[in-house]
């Protein structure tokens, strides 16, 4: 192995892209976007394989009371370093 992350082909769950070490370019802040301009509807309008389900896997993990949290350590949200 040449300890490079692998690419997350097909992958939509963000707990398993950060427990499994896929590459994962950080998008939690979104996540502040949410928190700081709160919205009765949100609307993801993105192409396709733009990332739009593991936004909202993203999304599910963080306000999920029964989610194991660590899995946003040392990203932006956490107020960890930014990672690509």
């Amino acid at each position: 192995m040449t300890g490079k992350a692998k690419l997350p082909v097909g992958i939509e769950n963000f707990e398993r892209i950060r427990r499994d070490g896929f590459y994962y370019v950080d998008k939690t802040g979104l996540i502040r976007d949410f928190l700081e301009n709160p919205a009765y509807v949100n609307l993801f309008t993105r192409p396709r394989r733009f990332g739009k389900t593991l936004n909202i896997s993203m999304l599910k993990h963080f306000f999920e009371a029964s989610s194991d949290k660590t899995i946003f350590d040392g990203i932006e949200i956490s107020g960890g370093k930014r990672t690509v």
